[in-house]
């Protein structure tokens, strides 16, 4: 029975708000790879981390910069050791080109080899160009939907994730043909979003502390 001309202008008066409401359903997954954030995403500060140079670190320290990278590596996992040149690289190139982009490293595994004692001997047998901070409760990469090492996000001006995955398309830095990460930080920079916003990030999975009984 065709519709009453009261109840097709109702239903053409709600047809935007069912199509939102679809809209808004569907936009609330998260993205291809992360499973708990989407590109856009704003991610929350954190506070209170302490890096390797023995002092505590917070969002603020990074208010004026344009662009942030951040990289959840660790110490021993085989991935992460050879992305720390390239992140060290990375840092240095942005650092000399003035105060617009920052890089920090986050270490979030629960171990023994990623505490804070052997994370401050590695940065300086690597002589790290970057801040090194320790997410002992696991609560940052958490807020990201961090889940390996290493696993990288570069957030813009506004702290919104503008591309999260991999740094370039090479697990062990030979052959690198794709810098993801510096694609991306040259898009924000411009006012854009990067061509590739999210890759797969090839890694160790973050981990927690060991438990009596766990094998």
């Amino acid at each position: 029975m065709p519709l009453q001309p009261a109840v097709f202008r109702l239903a053409i008066a709600f047809y935007p708000l069912a199509c939102l409401l679809l809209l808004t359903a569907t936009g609330a997954e998260a993205g291809t790879f992360n499973p708990d954030r989407e590109i856009g995403d704003v991610v929350l500060p954190w506070t209170g981390l302490v890096g390797t140079d023995g002092r505590e670190h917070g969002w603020e320290e990074l208010a004026d910069h344009e662009a942030v990278v951040v990289v959840f590596t660790c110490n021993n996992c085989p991935y992460a050791v050879d992305h720390e040149d390239r992140i060290n690289d990375l840092a240095t190139h942005y650092a000399a080109a003035g105060e617009r982009v920052a890089v920090v490293a986050i270490n979030a595994n629960q171990i023994d080899e990623d505490s804070l004692e052997a994370m401050e001997t590695r940065a300086r047998e690597k002589n790290f160009h970057f801040p090194y901070l320790s997410d002992p409760a696991q609560e940052v990469a958490r807020s990201f939907g961090a889940a390996r090492t290493p696993e990288c996000f570069v957030l813009d001006a506004q702290r919104r994730i503008a591309y999260m995955g991999a740094l370039d398309d090479s697990p062990d830095g030979s052959g690198v043909g794709k810098r993801y990460i510096e694609e991306a930080v040259a898009a924000v920079l411009a006012g854009k979003l990067p061509e590739t916003t999210e890759t797969a990030p090839v890694g160790c999975l973050i981990r927690s502390a060991r438990r009596r009984g766990n094998r």
